[in-house]
């Protein structure tokens, strides 16, 4: 970073609002929203957030209720625009009557914290909440103020998008056409398909890590994480770092799990989400079935320490990572792969499914992996314990990741992007 503070020049600090549905917690927006904020500080920026919820500075955040997509109104309205086929006019109605609202409350946002450049962070991406997407575009639309509208999930990616009443809605703002709006995607694959749908040039930057600091050493404050989750010292700990939702594919972390021979818990450390616990319930199934124990662990890990309620200690995803003795990582679909590049940094070893961003992306790379093509091969089983037998093999692993982790994906490689994407955006 200072290597990139020396070359930044003369161009002009900014006030820059970060806007999206929430900012809050372990998901993915969240996290790359506040790697971009910290980035974007250093070089000399001042970031400011709207959002339906949010963690950061209240000082620096305009919150409005109905920005969340779990707000109820907005949940309603979502209930009915992805299952109909025709679309209720009082819906239309409510729409419209919502996305006014919005707009009104982000023109606020502008004027009160003096915003010279937008960063929407998923928000005319994916129609979580189709009313923000439109109150966006029209905002741009009317301004023609700078943005940037950073992609992590389009809407052709997830099927519950693919049916409803409000297509109309989805040409218009997920993403718009807008001339003083540059587009950020985090995968190739996703930038192809945005030129080929809605012939926008867009500018790759996938997720990073702060690969140039690493992490602290395990402390004392977690010397007793095992133990707090119920997981014997004498037992190998496999960690599966996300949410708990399908295309996660967590039976596969299940299954490796209960065929390693060896006597191993899989710590699941992040909750269901946003797409109901059904899923969950089958993972459990699923482990009671293979005689697998698997800890549900999101009430103890968060992306800080802390306590409960009850004064338990709740321990970080650093805390977590570092006790780890292999990751899991068999997801289907990602938008590009954030666990992926925490179990790099943490430099722990992984297994992970040969998705298609991963064979696309970030295999070419070069990082040395236990992989797998949609299913569990006794081959795979046989490299995962070998791994946890030879803990030293896992570890030499994992420093040749973490070298070709710094090359790629570091906060030195996002400063220089996002600078240049500024001095677009400026005319600097």
């Amino acid at each position: 970073m200072d290597q990139i503070q020396r070359e930044r020049g003369q161009l002009k600090p900014r006030r820059i609002g970060f806007v999206s549905t929430r900012f809050n917690g372990t998901d993915g927006v969240s996290l790359e929203t506040r790697k971009w904020a910290q980035v974007l500080e250093e070089l000399g920026h001042a970031c400011f957030y709207f959002s339906g919820e949010s963690d950061q500075p209240p000082e620096r955040s305009h919150i409005v209720p109905r920005a969340h997509f779990r707000h109820p109104d907005i949940e309603a309205i979502q209930q009915v625009a992805f299952t109909a086929r025709e679309r209720p006019p009082q819906l239309t109605a409510q729409i419209h009557a919502f996305a006014a609202e919005l707009k009104s409350a982000l023109y606020q946002f502008c004027q009160a914290f003096e915003i010279e450049l937008l960063i929407v962070e998923n928000a005319l991406t994916i129609p979580l909440n189709v009313p923000l997407g439109i109150a966006l575009t029209e905002l741009l639309a009317e301004t023609s103020m700078p943005a940037i509208a950073h992609h992590h999930d389009f809407f052709w990616e997830r099927q519950r998008f693919m049916v409803g009443c409000v297509w109309d809605y989805i040409d218009m703002a997920f993403p718009p056409h807008l001339p003083s709006l540059r587009h950020v995607v985090i995968n190739s694959t996703a930038g192809e398909q945005l030129g080929f749908r809605n012939h926008t040039f867009s500018l790759l930057i996938p997720n990073v890590m702060d690969f140039d600091q690493p992490p602290p050493p395990p402390d004392a404050y977690s010397a007793d994480l095992k133990q707090a989750l119920g997981v014997r010292e004498d037992e190998f700990l496999l960690l599966q770092p996300t949410r708990i939702i399908p295309r996660k594919a967590i039976e596969h972390a299940v299954e490796l799990t209960g065929r390693l021979g060896l006597p191993a818990t899989l710590v699941i450390s992040h909750a269901s989400g946003d797409e109901g616990d059904e899923y969950a319930q089958r993972v459990r199934e699923y482990a009671a079935l293979l005689n697998v124990r698997v800890v549900f662990a999101s009430g103890r890990i968060a992306s800080e320490r802390g306590a409960t309620p009850a004064g338990e200690k709740i321990y970080s995803l650093r805390d977590i990572y570092q006790r780890a003795d292999l990751t899991t990582y068999p997801s289907t679909i990602e938008g590009f792969g954030n666990a992926f590049l925490e179990a790099l940094y943490f430099r722990r070893p992984i297994v992970v499914n040969n998705y298609s961003v991963y064979n696309v992306d970030i295999k070419p790379k070069g990082f040395q992996v236990v992989e797998f093509d949609g299913f569990i091969t006794r081959a795979v089983v046989d490299q995962a314990r070998a791994l946890l037998e030879n803990p030293a093999r896992g570890q030499a692993m994992a420093e040749t990741n973490y070298a070709l982790a710094t090359k790629h994906y570091s906060y030195t490689m996002l400063a220089r992007r996002l600078e240049t994407l500024l001095a677009e955006a400026f005319g600097e």
